[in-house]
């Protein structure tokens, strides 16, 4: 099996590529058997993952240690009662046993439900009620916080990788243990595109958090932006993204992708993402094919880049990048940093390619073949190029949810007409790029003027001295709003006539109504768990 033979864009140029590109999904496939069993039965003694413990540790699992592993915990899984449909809470940093949790669930045809382990009590408890898991998967560091969470409601059984077992409520049994049962014997659930398989919930950043329920199709509906943003998987490759894998970034934008593809995927647990030890990472494994999230690349521009690097491509999305980070990838990695555009209900539908000359700086790139996305307004029709609008995907796209859990009233606020709406404001050009502006929520409106922090905030992180920044407006007597800026400064920089110089630069460089007025240096930025600006934190303090 090539490696090739799995990509889903035809070959070509890009005019080729969007003309021959048609979507094949065939009606019995499963993520499970495509990211792990298929590889296994073609070569089972093949890298999957590479996994480096805090230690040092060095354990490489093969993709026949990968279902055996995944066999046997669906079978132990089984035993405890969960069925088709059931939910299954995976709570665990990056490590090879959160893909067998995962594939063993999904053997099952039960949904996977990713928990990020920094989440609090509430959030935790929140998830836990509202999606019904009744098994999770956890380690000795994180049981005690997950069966408080629990308390009352229907999860019975929790599998820790650790020693720990007891059998109050819920029943915690230990991973040899689970795993102990024959694997010879297990036959996996029928299940098709169609069925659901994994349950995201939303950051929350807009409300509630609220379940994204997948079916095991979505992963196919990403591989085209994958195949772009990482300049089309080849052998040799291997993949690495500090994003938590409880994330849609994290996992789908990387990790279960590089299995799909067979490549060696790096797991390790960075407790705090460190640049320089993300550097020596990516050179000791030859890592050449990254998800970075813009926080991550902006904290390693301020470091060195080692020698001996074998970096071939990198996506990143979540904020947008701007021109001097993209030209520092290039310059300084020598690979291109490829932007990708999604969200948690709809992933992954723009993106660019430097290798397909699908490439302007400022901008997230062009729809991906196959994902029709427009720019429309309020009554869900398409805007003119140049003007701003809300981005919008056309419903019955295979990356898309199949809705809410239990939500079907916010499922349906969700679209207009055949049109999903982000509630992202962007533009088109005549060219087809899509340019981000901003959440809806985060407009600023000062003077008569309709302001989009990303430009802005595009601006100053392009100077030297800023590693991260935010602009935000706050009222303002005569004006409405007035720009602030939240500027992050490198360690060691002295204040001293810098916000003035910043000021100044986005007047030259973007445009004088935009620049801010009003600057203040902070340590950090509060950010989401996947990293993104929390704006509306920043508006709140003022």
């Amino acid at each position: 099996m090539n490696i090739s033979d799995l990509h889903v864009l035809p070959p070509g140029d890009w005019s080729a590529i969007g003309r021959d590109f048609r979507w094949s999904i065939p009606a019995s496939f499963s993520m499970a058997r495509a990211c792990c069993d298929d590889w296994a039965a073609f070569e089972p003694g093949r890298t999957a993952i590479i996994d480096l413990a805090e230690d040092g540790t060095r354990i490489v699992w093969t993709f026949g240690a990968l279902k055996d592993a995944s066999d046997r915990l669906a079978a132990a899984m089984r035993g405890a009662g969960v069925t088709k449909g059931d939910r299954v809470a995976i709570f665990l940093s990056q490590c090879p046993e959160v893909m067998v949790a995962h594939f063993a669930a999904m053997k099952l045809g039960a949904v996977v439900l990713p928990l990020f382990t920094l989440f609090g009590a509430d959030a935790l408890a929140f998830r836990l009620a509202d999606s019904g898991a009744m098994l999770g998967v956890t380690d000795d560091a994180h049981l005690d916080r997950l069966i408080s969470a629990a308390a009352g409601g229907p999860l019975h059984t929790i599998v820790t990788t650790g020693a720990r077992v007891h059998n109050g409520a819920p029943r915690v049994m230990a991973w040899e243990d689970a795993l102990r049962g024959a694997a010879g014997g297990f036959r996996p659930e029928v299940v098709g595109a169609e069925d659901p398989a994994v349950l995201i919930y939303t950051s929350g950043t807009t409300g509630a958090p609220k379940g994204a329920l997948h079916a095991h199709r979505f992963l196919l509906g990403h591989l085209p932006s994958v195949e772009m943003v990482l300049e089309r998987p080849r052998a040799g490759d291997v993949g690495w993204t500090p994003a938590d894998w409880a994330w849609i970034g994290g996992l789908m934008d990387l990790a279960m992708p590089t299995l799909y593809f067979g490549l060696p995927l790096v797991s390790q647990r960075m407790r705090k993402f460190d640049p320089e030890a993300a550097f020596r990472l990516i050179r000791d494994e030859r890592i050449s094919v990254m998800f970075l999230p813009p926080t991550a690349l902006k904290l390693m521009r301020q470091a060195a880049v080692p020698a001996g690097l074998s970096v071939r491509a990198i996506g990143s999305g979540g904020e947008s990048l701007g021109a001097d980070l993209l030209a520092w990838g290039r310059d300084e990695l020598c690979a291109p940093i490829n932007e990708l555009y999604g969200q948690t209900e709809c992933n992954l539908v723009v993106s660019s390619s430097a290798g397909l000359g699908v490439l302007k700086p400022g901008t997230m790139g062009r729809a991906v073949p196959g994902h029709d996305v427009a720019v429309i307004d309020a009554q869900g029709a398409p805007v003119p190029a140049g003007e701003v609008g809300e981005i919008a995907v056309r419903r019955g796209d295979p990356v898309m949810f199949l809705g809410y859990w239990n939500l079907p009233e916010k499922t349906a606020e969700k679209f207009v007409g055949d049109w999903l709406r982000t509630g992202d404001l962007g533009r088109t050009d005549d060219e087809g790029y899509l340019t981000y502006v901003s959440r809806d929520d985060d407009v600023i409106t000062s003077a008569g003027y309709r302001i989009g922090p990303t430009e802005i905030e595009n601006c100053l992180i392009g100077d030297a001295d800023v590693v991260n920044a935010a602009a935000v407006g706050v009222p303002d007597p005569v004006r409405s709003e007035i720009v602030k800026a939240f500027v992050v400064l490198r360690d060691g920089v002295s204040q001293d006539g810098v916000a003035e110089r910043l000021v100044q630069r986005v007047r030259d460089r973007v445009s004088p109504h935009v620049a801010p007025r009003a600057v203040e240096f902070v340590a950090a930025l509060p950010v989401t768990a996947t990293g993104k600006i929390i704006r509306r934190a920043l508006r709140e303090r003022e």
